[in-house]
């Protein structure tokens, strides 16, 4: 009898190590997994607030230009929400107007973004000629 039970000493020794070898392989695994999805979400962040910035510098342009006929030569137009602030300064010499709108997001990684449209007046029809954007 004393024979069987080394035997199975033997046994229960190589199932007990391989137990914890696979549970170390898995908790191994889940902190790869783990580190993967958090690089993935810090990369998920950067691309959205290159998104809001782009978007908010081209709302900033648009507030902007919603009025350009009728007011005056420098106005700036200043604006601040949840996504982030935005301003834009808006020139008109003769026929002719530059609007240079800048944009930055609040939140985890901060990004700055600027849209320059230039372009003409012709009585009541507001032409574009070129616009820059720029992160």
């Amino acid at each position: 009898m004393s024979s069987s039970s080394r035997a199975r000493t033997r046994e229960r020794g190589y199932v007990l190590v391989a137990a914890i070898t696979i549970a170390i392989l898995y908790f191994a695994l889940m902190e790869l997994m783990l580190i993967d999805s958090s690089r993935a979400l810090r990369e998920a962040q950067r691309f959205r607030s290159k998104v809001v910035a782009a978007t908010l510098a081209e709302s900033a342009a648009e507030l902007s230009a919603a009025s350009m006929v009728s007011r005056n030569a420098g106005d700036t137009i200043n604006a601040d929400d949840e996504q982030g602030s935005m301003k834009a300064t808006c020139k008109v010499t003769g026929q002719a107007f530059n609007i240079d709108a800048e944009a930055t997001t609040s939140g985890v990684s901060p990004v700055t973004s600027s849209v320059r449209v230039q372009g003409r007046i012709v009585g009541q029809r507001v032409m574009i000629d070129y616009t820059f954007h720029s992160q």
